[in-house]
């Protein structure tokens, strides 16, 4: 099975803090990680782990830090060959701070770091070769559509994207949505996990087959022709959501892939999303993790 991933590659700097501090104060970092990060880069890797064979396309400075991240991905097994390391950019980073279980970000996401047309152009090879593109959509519209309309694979968004959402969806196999992209693409509050349910039938009637909806802290909604699953969050306890979110889309796309159905391909993913919610930042290891 062959995937490849569109989106950010950042270095990740993870502070586990007891309090955030108000104005003028400070506080003792009680855990410090610097790892590979970026969402694109989680799901790839993460991607590897449940077994596929996986290329990701982001983009990384010519600096230090970008030839750095681009051995670390190498070193998680993921393909590198469609890794852009742009000249003289500054490669992204994102400083999560956890407290109390949840995170705030601090991020610097350059401009010169995200994927354009002309990048999706030079992957084309693995996009047309791929069983299925996860199309993270921190990245321009215009690019992702490109990579979408670029492959004959299963196309997974994870996402709003701030342009083409109609092109996007209308061209999508599978959509995932948090809780506020959510309301935004259905434009009305969704509370609950009936109210997901009907949310995501509005969105399948935009083109997706299968779409999938987080409640926040009870389920993940997941919707398609001629059935539904609301599927209990596991127990964990919860240290930090960082890399819930990117487990959970690069499980989806590996069950839909290998021909799950939508129900069994929920509630694999939503056993991935636990694995990654018990320890800070989003670096989460799914090796092992069966149907």
């Amino acid at each position: 099975m062959r995937i490849t991933v569109v989106g950010q590659v950042a270095r990740d700097l993870v502070l586990v803090v007891p309090e955030v501090p108000g104005k003028g104060g400070s506080t003792t970092v009680s855990e410090r990680r610097e790892v590979l990060g970026g969402k694109g880069a989680n799901i790839a890797r993460n991607a590897v782990q449940l077994g596929a064979s996986t290329a990701l396309l982001g983009v990384v400075g010519d600096d230090r830090e970008g030839r750095l991240l681009v051995e670390a991905l190498a070193a998680d097994g993921v393909g590198t060959s469609t890794v852009v390391q742009r000249t003289g950019a500054r490669t992204a980073l994102v400083v999560d701070v956890v407290c109390d279980g949840r995170y705030r970000y601090l991020e610097d996401i350059p401009e010169d770091t995200l994927v354009t047309t002309a990048d999706v152009g030079a992957a084309a090879t693995a996009l047309a070769a791929a069983d299925a593109v996860v199309l993270q959509l921190q990245q321009p519209g215009r690019a992702v559509l490109a990579a979408a309309r670029a492959t004959s694979g299963l196309v997974v968004l994870d996402g709003l994207p701030d342009d083409e959402v109609d092109a996007l969806l209308a061209r999508a196999d599978v959509l995932r949505a948090d809780h506020a992209e959510a309301e935004q693409l259905v434009g009305r509050a969704v509370d609950g996990p009936e109210d997901a349910v009907a949310a995501g039938r509005e969105l399948l009637a935009r083109g997706p087959s299968v779409v999938a909806l987080e409640v926040p802290g009870e389920a993940n909604a997941l919707v398609w022709e001629g059935g539904s699953a609301v599927v209990p969050l596991t127990d964990e306890d919860v240290v930090d959501t960082t890399g819930g979110g990117d487990a959970f889309v690069a499980a989806l796309a590996v069950a839909l892939a290998r021909g799950d159905d939508p129900g069994t391909a929920g509630r694999f993913a939503t056993a991935a999303s636990g694995r990654a919610v018990d320890h800070p930042g989003g670096r989460t290891d799914l090796t092992g993790l069966t149907r």
